[in-house]
């Protein structure tokens, strides 16, 4: 004998429904309120407003679903299969970024530095947790959603969280940069911390939005994330991912055709430019970006390449943030020792006018030291990519090192170094943009290629080491 469902897990009996007479219904209902007293009516409604409100806002968690997450995916899966990828153009183009984290206790800075980069693009936190399925009873993998999702909502970002398991950290990259996103919503950019020896950082421990603790009270709760993340690497320990694994990394994004940013020392970003607010401050700040291959000893037009332009595409980005509004961009352009100055200037200028960024150039001298006297038939190439010796590939990286650091603080408003010279109170550097070399074709150089760019970007502060392959600037109507 069948047991017939309890009333109220039945579905409505009627057959017949149209959603045209039901919104007949409901405006015949409201037209007859208001002429049978329409203060009565409005009244009601505003009172009615008032409680869905209060119970929206104070309410605790419910045992049934919400008809809203029914018409948000019926909505969302719609408009995802109208997104075609075959209709992309430059001009729609968003960054969409896919940030691989170890651990959030040392990566939180970066976190929400990403956050701001993504601007109102895809933005996906990938985790690689090492270990093979079929030696395991159960999938690791899942149990460690939750902690995440609550660390995306106490973090305030905007991001989506996708986890893998893997034999090691770079097949688990191949994996989330081929199969994350759906659709046309798919990262098309890489972004990872720099592999380096600096120790790593409880950030926990001094966020205020991680010491604090959570309210006990608000739906989904979960424990304190303390809990839910081991404590940072202790220094010396042995790291997941060895430096050779590393750079291969950065290659394999390469060859998929993705984008790459390397962030260094980002926990060293003024509090205020972290923030989602748009952190008043009266210190006055600069972004600055190097848009040409400093590691190539003849420079070259670096700034009207793929790659340079689209360092400075991601540089504007971030300043149409609010915690970046008041930074100034500058844009750095190397002349070689033979090169007439404000040839290269102009141009750069117009291009800037073309693409409606506004922004400070300033020309560097740059050649006069490793490189300067080369011969002009001498074929292009980087120090990382060429057959060169590991002394001259480092004196030039110093030399590009102590280049950009004397930028850093010279600025047109009386910063040190700058007209008026010598105010402490002057501008300084928040942020430089450089432009990031290929890794060498052969994988035996790969450790001598991150220690080139360990020594491009020493006491830089906080750097992003930017390598664009997609084109991000259009001129055409």
């Amino acid at each position: 004998v069948s047991v017939p469902p309890p009333l109220h897990a039945r579905s409505p009996t009627f057959s017949l429904f149209s959603w045209h007479t039901c919104l007949l219904g409901v405006a015949s209902c409201l037209l007859m309120m208001f002429l049978i007293s329409p203060g009565a009516a409005g009244g009601s409604l505003l009172l009615m407003g008032l409680l869905a409100a209060l119970l929206t806002a104070r309410g605790g968690p419910s045992s049934w679903g919400y008809v809203s997450q029914a018409l948000l995916f019926h909505q969302v899966r719609k408009y995802l299969l109208r997104l075609d990828v075959r209709k992309d153009h430059v001009k729609f183009w968003r960054p969409q970024l896919l940030l691989l984290v170890g651990n959030p206790r040392g990566a939180l800075p970066l976190l929400r530095l990403a956050n701001q980069l993504k601007k109102g693009g895809l933005y996906v936190l990938g985790h690689v947790t090492l270990g093979d399925l079929d030696s395991l009873p159960s999938d690791p993998v899942q149990p460690q959603y939750g902690a995440w999702l609550s660390l995306v909502d106490r973090a305030q970002v905007k991001a989506f969280v996708d986890l893998t398991l893997s034999p090691s950290v770079r097949q688990g990259a191949q994996h989330l940069l081929r199969i994350s996103g759906l659709g046309g919503m798919k990262p098309n950019t890489l972004v990872l911390g720099f592999y380096d020896d600096a120790p790593p950082q409880d950030h926990f421990l001094t966020d205020p939005a991680f010491s604090e603790p959570a309210d006990s009270t608000r739906e989904g709760s979960s424990p304190a994330l303390s809990t839910l993340f081991p404590p940072p690497r202790a220094p010396g320990s042995p790291r997941a991912l060895n430096p050779q694994d590393y750079v291969a990394t950065v290659a394999d994004a390469l060859k998929m055709n993705k984008n790459v940013v390397l962030a260094r020392a980002s926990g060293a970003l003024p509090p205020e430019r972290l923030s989602r607010g748009s952190g008043g401050t009266s210190q006055l700040h600069h972004v600055d970006v190097w848009p040409l291959n400093l590691l190539r000893p003849r420079g070259g037009p670096g700034y009207v390449d793929v790659c340079g332009l689209f360092l400075l595409q991601m540089a504007t980005i971030l300043g149409m943030v609010p915690a970046w509004h008041s930074a100034r961009l500058r844009i750095f352009l190397c002349l070689g020792p033979r090169e007439a100055p404000g040839a290269a200037e102009g141009r750069l200028r117009a291009l800037l006018s073309q693409l409606r960024i506004r922004a400070e150039v300033q020309e560097v001298v740059w050649g006069e030291g490793a490189g300067a006297g080369e011969p002009e038939a001498e074929e292009e190439g980087d120090f990382v990519n060429s057959g060169r010796g590991d002394a001259e590939a480092e004196a030039l990286a110093r030399s590009a090192n102590a280049l950009v650091r004397a930028q850093q603080g010279r600025g047109t408003g009386g910063g040190p170094g700058g007209p008026e010279g010598g105010d402490a109170e002057g501008p300084i550097t928040a942020l430089t943009f450089l432009y990031l070399p290929r890794p060498p074709a052969d994988p035996a150089r790969y450790p001598r290629y991150l220690a080139l760019l360990e020594t491009l970007t020493r006491d830089l502060g906080p750097t992003l080491l930017v390598h664009g392959v997609t084109p991000v600037t259009c001129t055409d109507l």
